[in-house]
């Protein structure tokens, strides 16, 4: 039997022909669309008299566009959620709509109905499709012409990926989290240390992690320059399957659980690299700086760039500095902020919103923030947060409560921060105007988030 490692295992099983030594034609197993990316991709498809190969391989939502509260004004939105509506009634394709209650961000809503499965190939028009590794699915965000394809043909002509296991050693600290985790990786390695791989990332710390907790680090997989991120099964995985509403059902159940129990990679199997952290070194996490690589501990500071050797990486510290308007050895603590946003694909679960509730409740926000945001990923993840009462814990504490949707993760809906306005914000990247024209962005996890808002500066409780 040859040992082969589970991206290795995932890429073999689905691969339909092998077009040279580096190149693959792969079949693609779910496909999810949303309303920014496929527009393009239908128009295609009508100009070239084609019909989609396998409709129920299609799952779309509306997120980019939406508003998370009263009704957007914005001409391109509506254009862009109304063409989606057309197309899924043309095409007879299954989509979730604004107010329904399956209705959410693509990368949560999509593992919530059991759409995405272990052992699929999963792509999206969007780069955090890498989300759905962590249930052992090979997962990657693909373009909107490769978009058209799939809709196509199931299929897609791929470069293979070099391997990369991440091990990480030990147990992590209370009051640390998976999406500190995934800047201190990153603040290691670099946004390109991944690049051209795909990650593996197991270990103690990692098989601690629970799922909502996995899906945030292989979300910010991309972010390390790796395509997929990816995480193996075990019963954690199983039990999230149970009873979903596209989960196999019956006599297929058990056939499906004793294919998912294989999606692990072989003792022995060998990975082009290997990198190993020890749990024990990693702190909450935030950034700084105008890339997620530009990352230090809470208790950290600004790095100096006189210090840099390298010319390029000094200009780039200092550009960053002076886009984010803030000074060398500057305590991260002293950082004040002005707005808070707990949501996106990367921390908008119910796991986050209870871990942000938890630290707050009889609180309230500093005066200087002028506006703090919870956005539940999906209209289940804000049904059940409101049947625990969160919703009460934050509106008391001085945040708004919203309804789902990408939000204030990036400047494409209502949600957006104004020139100069500095966040806590719980989404994936920090570039230049990622949230709206001149505005500066500070990732961190939930807790460090709700705690800033708070406190009126960036804050930890470790």
């Amino acid at each position: 039997m040859t040992i082969k490692t589970l991206y290795q295992k995932l890429l073999d099983s689905h691969t339909v022909k092998k077009l040279d030594d580096s190149t693959v034609l792969l079949y693609i197993d779910r496909h999810l669309v949303h309303e920014v990316t496929s527009p393009q991709a239908f128009e295609g498809l009508q100009i070239n008299k084609r019909d989609i190969w396998r409709k129920k391989s299609i799952l779309a939502v509306e997120d980019h566009n939406v508003p998370t509260v009263g009704i957007t004004t914005d001409k391109t939105a509506i254009k862009q959620l109304e063409t989606l509506s057309e197309n899924c009634k043309t095409y007879n394709l299954t989509q979730y709509k604004m107010g329904d209650i399956e209705q959410g961000i693509v990368h949560i809503m999509g593992p919530e109905q059991g759409f995405t499965l272990p052992g699929t190939t999963v792509v999206c028009g969007d780069s955090h499709t890498s989300t759905h590794g962590a249930f052992a699915a090979l997962a990657f965000g693909i373009g909107t012409s490769e978009v058209e394809a799939v809709m196509a043909t199931n299929c897609l002509i791929i470069k293979k990926s070099k391997t990369m296991l991440i091990k990480i050693n030990g147990k992590l600290k209370n009051g640390v989290y998976a999406k500190d985790l995934a800047l201190y990786v990153i603040g290691q390695i670099g946004t390109a240390g991944a690049t051209g791989y795909a990650i593996e990332f197991a270990g103690e710390a990692i098989e601690n992690l629970s799922i909502e907790s996995r899906m945030t680090l292989c979300n910010m997989a991309i972010e390390a320059g790796a395509r997929s991120g990816l995480i193996a099964v075990d019963n954690k995985t199983i039990e999230y399957f149970k009873n979903k509403p596209y989960s196999p059902k019956k006599q297929n159940w058990q056939k499906a659980v004793t294919y998912w129990q294989t999606l692990k990679s072989d003792d022995g199997a060998e990975f082009d690299k290997t990198i190993t952290f020890n749990a024990d070194d990693i702190s909450p996490q935030v950034t700084w700086g105008t890339s997620p690589q530009m990352v230090a501990d809470i208790d950290g500071q600004i790095p100096d760039p006189q210090n840099e050797k390298d010319k390029t990486n000094k200009k780039s510290i200092q550009n960053a500095l002076n886009y984010m308007d803030l000074k060398p050895n500057q305590k991260i603590t002293d950082i004040k902020i002005d707005k808070a946003f707990i949501g996106s694909c990367t921390n908008g679960r119910l796991e986050d919103l209870k871990i942000a509730a938890s630290m707050i409740d009889g609180k309230k926000i500093a005066d200087n923030i002028k506006l703090a945001l919870v956005v539940p990923g999906s209209g289940q993840i804000k049904q059940q947060a409101e049947k625990l009462g969160l919703d009460k814990i934050f509106k008391n504490a001085g945040f708004q409560w919203r309804n789902p949707g990408c939000s204030m993760c990036l400047a494409m809906n209502d949600d957006k921060l104004e020139k100069g306005d500095r966040c806590a914000s719980t989404s994936n990247r920090n570039f230049e105007g990622r949230q709206g024209a001149g505005s500066r962005t500070h990732l961190c996890s939930p807790a460090t988030a709700v705690m800033s808002a708070i406190k009126g500066y960036l804050f930890s409780t470790i």
